[in-house]
């Protein structure tokens, strides 16, 4: 398969599955000085329709918010997107299947077959590509998308408003934090999600019920200190990295003063010591949870 989703894209900052609607109450701090306002909401990417997540707490930050904050642009045309992803998540000189190790590959079989997509579908594709496209499979299944998920449809309210928008990233640069891994850390990474796809989910349903209660604790035990225990070089790409350039940018725009601004990114941005709420606070700035 050599066109990806945008969908497969933003769902591999972080991992999903499906669980049935419930009232939801997201984690959010906020970050105050003598004259400015940062929000800061930690989202889900891609979720199905009937998830709401959306609060009154959500509803007056955003709508106090002079400008709001993304990863990246959610709505990028769609040929710009097969154009970045055939750039970088195609090798058009070696299959998957010669850089796989044949027990690699024998994981990965039974759920390609599971899937219905036979191997020549992700031959050109790079390793941590082909973990994308097998990481959103089971979501798109449940019915979910890129289009109900909290970055997208934010954004879509915020166009709408002629609310102002402002990203971290590119897209480009979003795809390069994949392509420019060593190719040892792309095999481990397609492994890992293959493994999980072959076994019951171990975490998934609490893990959606964790983001829409806001148990950042149990999100940072589950992913975060996991990757970074065990997967450092994914987890200094994905994470350590990217939230330490986004704080910077955040106090940069703090210290100009006089706005408020909201910041809706990847819940697992907010986890753990390294994480944005952590971060700012250790950059002296009055940060309280307010949901």
């Amino acid at each position: 398969m050599r066109r990806l989703s945008r969908g497969a894209i933003a769902a591999s900052l972080i991992w999903t599955t499906w669980t049935g609607a419930v009232s939801a109450a997201p984690a959010m701090w906020e970050v105050r000085d003598k004259d400015s306002v940062v929000y800061l909401f930690g989202s889900m990417h891609v979720l199905r329709p009937e998830v709401r997540w959306r609060t009154t707490a959500f509803d007056r930050a955003y709508a106090a918010a002079d400008q709001v904050w993304f990863e990246t642009r959610a709505d990028l045309p769609p040929d710009q997107v097969k154009a970045l992803v055939d750039r970088y998540g195609v090798d058009p000189d070696r299959s998957l299947t010669q850089k796989l190790s044949p027990t690699a590959l024998a994981t990965l079989r039974p759920v390609l077959d599971r899937d219905g997509v036979p191997l020549e579908r992700v031959e050109r594709l790079r390793p941590w590509a082909a973990a994308m496209m097998l990481s959103v499979a089971p979501m798109t299944k449940a019915g979910g998308g890129v289009a109900s998920g909290v970055d997208q449809a934010t954004t879509q309210r915020a166009r709408t408003a002629d609310k102002p928008i402002a990203t971290f990233e590119t897209f480009e640069q979003q795809l390069r934090i994949f392509a420019d891994l060593p190719e040892q850390a792309e095999l481990t990474y397609l492994d890992d999600v293959a493994r999980e796809q072959l076994s019951p989910p171990r975490d998934g349903v609490a893990l959606e019920r964790a983001w829409l209660k806001g148990d950042m604790a149990r999100l940072g035990t589950r992913l975060v200190d996991r990757m970074k225990a065990e997967r450092p070089a994914l987890y200094d790409a994905l994470l350590q990295r990217r939230n330490l350039a986004w704080a910077d940018r955040l106090d940069a725009e703090m210290r100009q003063g006089g706005g408020t601004e909201l910041v809706v990114v990847g819940a697992l941005h907010m986890a753990g010591a390294e994480g944005l709420p952590a971060l700012m606070k250790a950059r002296g700035y009055a940060v309280r949870r307010i949901q």
